[in-house]
């Protein structure tokens, strides 16, 4: 009994004297390894961003790194935009993946509407990986946004006016200085307020309000609301009217019969209600209806461009819902400032039910009969009548 309590004695203490000898070595094997990296970093030797080797048999990889090759059926942006975004982007950190691998990576999310799971298989990375990823780079081209969308200048406020003059084809549009409008994007039913977001077209969106310019690139947006507010409120809630931002004094906005027709706080021109009393409004509603026409067809180029994000419904928390959508908004003036134009899908032009009047705006319909009356203006006169003087 002795001897086997000895024995037993003797292999707790043989094992307790392997352990302790283990983490020693272990202890000695971590300081050097600290006390060489310590060394290389001093010396410029090795940079802590190299860790991550490219996998070159990913096909998605291997179209991109492939000279000529077309990536918008893959990524919905042509090489010359995804080039400008690398460019353009700042990520906040200095490890992990190359930036134009993020990039790739954030992109074919966007143009997929993929499970973060699909994302990962499609570029052998780990799905923390790829979520990691996804939230860092919408951080960083919402860290952009103020440098593609902004509203214009004096001197391009001349050539913005001028384009919506020939888009209505009248001169008295050239006071004209954007189109304001809104659209619903389907979310996945809320956990919590889910009657906040269930929008009068019966499905749970989040609204995105925008202005743009002649050509439809964006000039602010304003995206977060639940679906069941109101156009007008969204506006009215909205840092372009609670701060007078835009448009500045002697232009206007265009917008649809959803909004107010206003002169102050901002200057926003909607068509005559139908029926129309005259042919005056009537012509002044064409008009109207051709230029204002320019936001509905950026929201077609938006949806048509994203189409996963914009015609099912967005898997991701209402939280993450603005900033995924104010990333597509910027990622859209960047195309179009590199020729990368898509067809836009037919919108549907549903004003909605009128807002209730607010007594603290100014209403502008004096504004647009002035306008609707410049409109109906003749051009250029008979030149009898400028051979009599009629007092």
């Amino acid at each position: 009994m002795f001897l086997v309590l000895l024995s037993a004695f003797i292999g707790v203490f043989t094992s307790f004297e392997l352990t302790v000898q283990r983490r020693r070595r272990s202890a000695t094997r971590r300081s050097r390894l600290r006390r060489e990296l310590l060394r290389n970093f001093s010396n410029n030797i090795v940079s802590p961003t190299i860790y991550c080797h490219l996998n070159a048999a990913v096909p998605i990889l291997r179209l991109y790194f492939e000279d000529g090759a077309d990536l918008r059926p893959k990524l919905r942006l042509s090489r010359q935009s995804i080039q400008s975004l690398i460019a353009a982007v700042k990520p906040e950190c200095d490890h992990g993946w190359e930036k134009d691998v993020e990039v790739l990576v954030f992109l074919y999310w966007l143009a997929h509407a993929a499970s973060y799971r699909v994302v990962s298989l499609t570029f052998d990375i780990p799905k923390s990986t790829v979520h990691d990823i996804v939230h860092r780079m919408s951080k960083a081209v919402i860290g952009i946004l103020r440098q593609l969308i902004a509203f214009p200048s004096a001197d391009d406020l001349e050539a913005v006016g001028a384009g919506f003059a020939q888009l209505a084809g009248s001169p008295a549009f050239r006071v004209v200085a954007g189109a304001i409008d809104g659209c619903h994007i389907r979310i996945k039913p809320p956990a919590s307020d889910v009657q906040c977001y269930f929008n009068r077209k019966l499905f749970n969106s989040v609204q995105l309000q925008a202005i743009t310019d002649h050509q439809g690139k964006f000039l602010d947006i304003f995206v977060g609301y639940p679906g069941s507010v109101h156009d007008a409120r969204v506006l009215k809630n909205s840092p372009v009217y609670t701060g007078r931002l835009f448009p500045p004094a002697g232009k206007c906005i265009l917008g649809d019969g959803g909004y107010p027709c206003l002169s102050a706080p901002i200057c926003l021109m909607t068509p005559y209600r139908e029926p129309v009393q005259n042919a005056v409004q009537a012509r002044y509603n064409r008009k109207h209806s051709r230029a204002r026409n320019i936001v509905e067809r950026a929201f077609g180029m938006l949806k048509t461009r994203w189409r996963s994000i914009f015609f099912k419904a967005l898997e991701v928390s209402p939280a993450f819902v603005p900033d995924v959508i104010a990333c597509c908004t910027v990622l859209h003036n960047l195309c179009l400032s590199n020729g990368d134009i898509v067809d836009p899908e037919v919108a549907e032009d549903d004003d909605g039910p009128p807002e209730p009047c607010n007594t603290e705006a100014s209403a502008g319909e004096h504004v647009r009969d002035n306008l609707a009356a410049a409109v109906s203006a003749p051009g250029n006169c008979v030149p009898a009548l400028h051979e009599h003087d009629y007092l």
